[in-house]
């Protein structure tokens, strides 16, 4: 009989299942892969949850951030025209590939029992919780679901009536590239490129290319890169250095950081649009505030139906209005080019109105 199970081994999951531990909780991680391995990601963290990652990763893995590359400005190429952005404090590049172990391995050094590659098939609910899974079936009071945007565990409700997007991601030879986040836009999607090294490589230089794009516009990198010009011409003698890896669908919904007496966190609560650069951000702390909104719960102090509405409060206080922003700054990014150019003139000449548009989504 576990405290608390936590279903998903991504930021989110880490995060919550760590930070229950570290409370004395008695906690279980369910992951259905196994690490280490890359995901779909931008791999772009905020200064916002840099403090929080660092609280999380056990002392081994200190290095992972204090070695990542810095990120101090942001480019969006749209319309034949570039935007910038200063991003201060500095963001930091760290590769999922590198990231997700070391949490995971945090959370095995804070007491978690971990379980990889264990897909859970059923959740039942009768005053405790019993999951089923490919592994055998465990009790807990409380469950976290961080299982990612798309799961056997999510409604597919709606699915057929959207639009279909795809996730795309791709490591690339680039020397000496910029130290930003670069933004292309074209029309049915964009493509963020940063720069990004892998724990204990040292290459003269290595760029992560992740894409969002419309199922009908394209479905590879290739294709992507010829959809912006700027893009095309800064890709033309890039060397892969991974197989391109790929998801989908992606499906934009309101937050829903409750399911019965279930928490979500990360993904599986709200799937916020990857150009904000802010997803890793809200997974660590929506993980972090799931657990800590379950403390009293532990404790017997509050029920959980209490704790549930407490986090589902917290939620959206804190990060709900992220979501709201992000959502505005994709419908204006939408519109015909014809609308979007004197706005993005404006913008252009009045680099502070992007820099607020910035804060916006943070």
């Amino acid at each position: 009989m576990y405290d608390l199970i936590v279903i998903g081994a991504g930021p989110a999951g880490s995060s919550a299942a760590i930070t229950a531990a570290k409370s004395g909780a008695k906690a279980l991680q369910l992951e259905k892969s196994r690490f280490p391995r890359h995901k779909v990601c931008g791999e772009f963290v905020s200064a916002e949850s840099l403090e929080l990652l660092s609280t999380l990763l056990a002392p081994e893995y200190a290095k992972l951030l204090g070695e990542a590359i810095r990120i101090p400005q942001s480019r969006i190429f749209l319309d034949g025209r570039m935007l910038q952005a200063e991003i201060s404090p500095s963001a930091a590049s760290i590769a999922r590939f590198d990231m997700d172990i070391a949490l995971w391995r945090s959370s095995q050094e804070a007491g978690v029992e971990t379980r990889e590659q264990t897909t859970v098939q059923k959740i039942s609910y009768d005053s405790i919780f019993r999951i089923a899974t490919t592994a055998g079936t465990f009790e807990a009071a409380t469950v976290i679901d961080a299982s990612g945007r798309w799961s056997n565990l999510t409604a597919k409700t709606g699915l057929m009536a959207q639009t279909k997007w795809l996730g795309v991601k791709g490591h690339f030879a680039e020397p000496s590239p910029s130290q930003s986040v670069d933004l292309y836009f074209f029309d049915g999607g964009y493509c963020g490129v940063q720069p990004v090294e892998l724990a204990g490589e040292h290459t003269n230089g290595r760029v992560n290319a992740c894409a969002m794009v419309r199922a009908d516009v394209a479905s590879n990198l290739e294709d992507i890169f010829a959809l912006n010009s700027a893009l095309q011409e800064r890709s033309r003698h890039w060397q892969p250095l991974m197989d391109p890896v790929s998801t989908s669908p992606l499906i934009f919904r309101d937050p829903s950081p409750l399911r019965g007496n279930i928490l979500c966190a990360g993904d599986a609560a709200a799937f916020v649009d990857p150009f904000i650069g802010d997803g890793i951000s809200l997974a660590l702390q929506s993980g972090a505030l799931a657990s800590r909104s379950l403390m009293a719960s532990f404790a017997k102090i509050i029920s959980l139906p209490q704790a549930c509405e407490n986090y589902l409060a917290e939620y959206q206080k804190k990060m709900a209005r992220v979501y709201q922003a992000s959502s505005k700054i994709r419908r204006a990014l939408r519109v015909p080019r014809t609308i979007r150019k004197p706005f993005v003139f404006l913008l252009e000449k009045n680099p502070a109105i992007t820099r607020y548009l910035v804060r916006k989504t943070r």
